[in-house]
C-alpha cells in the first residue's frame, strides 16, 4: 500500500481538480483543527477527509470512531480511510449532502475543504447543510492558508455566524489559520 504523501500526490496528479492542496494537513494542523473536541462532543462529521490525518488528530482526541463520519469525493481516498479507519462512517458524498446523509445533533463539522477556492454560492450550501445538523452551540471548524477568513463575508452574514479567528499552525505546508464558526446567538 503507498504511504499516505504517495498516495495524495498521485490523486494531486491524476484528480488535480479534486485535489487542490500542496501537501496534505501537517499533523500540528490536525491538532489545531482537533482541539476542544473529546468524547463529549457526540457525533462529528468531517468534509475533505483526504488521506485521513485530521481523522485520525479527532480520534486522538477521543472522539469514538462510530460517532465520526467522513465525506469524501476520491474514491481512492475513500478506500485508504476504510481500511485506515475501522468503525468509522466513510461516504464518498460532496458535503452539501450532510443534511441528507447525517440526523441532527452533530456536535462539530471539521473541514479540509478549499471553501476560498469556492464561489458563495457553494459556501453557502455547504455551511448552510452544516449547521442544518448541528446542534445548538455546535462548531463548524475550517482552516485556511490565506491571511483573510475561509468563508466569505456575505455568507458569514447570511448564515448568522459567528467567527473566531483561531491558532496560526507555522508547522504545515504552507501556514495555516484555524477558524471556528458557530451559529450568533439570537
Amino acid at each position: 500500500m503507498p504511504s499516505d504523501l504517495a498516495l495524495f500526490l498521485g490523486q494531486l496528479i491524476r484528480r488535480p481538480h479534486q485535489v487542490v492542496a500542496l501537501a496534505p494537513s501537517s499533523a500540528d494542523l490536525a491538532r489545531a483543527m482537533a482541539a476542544g473536541l473529546g468524547p463529549d462532543t457526540g457525533r462529528v462529521a468531517e468534509f475533505g477527509a483526504g488521506t485521513g490525518r485530521l481523522t485520525r488528530a479527532i480520534l486522538d482526541r477521543g472522539v469514538a470512531p462510530a460517532d465520526l463520519t467522513l465525506f469524501e469525493m476520491n474514491r481512492d481516498f475513500c478506500d485508504r480511510l476504510r481500511d485506515s479507519f475501522p468503525g468509522v462512517r466513510v461516504l464518498n458524498d460532496p458535503a452539501q449532502r450532510v443534511a441528507d446523509r447525517c440526523p441532527p445533533g452533530l456536535g462539530a463539522v471539521v473541514s479540509g475543504l478549499p471553501l476560498l477556492s469556492m464561489p458563495d454560492a457553494v459556501q453557502a450550501e455547504i455551511l448552510g447543510g452544516a449547521f442544518a445538523v448541528l446542534r445548538p452551540g455546535g462548531v463548524f471548524v475550517q482552516f485556511t492558508y490565506g491571511p483573510r477568513p475561509p468563508l466569505a463575508e456575505a455568507v458569514r452574514r447570511d448564515l448568522a455566524l459567528t467567527a473566531e479567528r483561531g491558532e496560526k499552525v507555522w508547522g504545515n505546508l504552507p501556514p495555516a489559520r484555524v477558524w471556528r464558526y458557530r451559529r450568533a446567538a439570537v
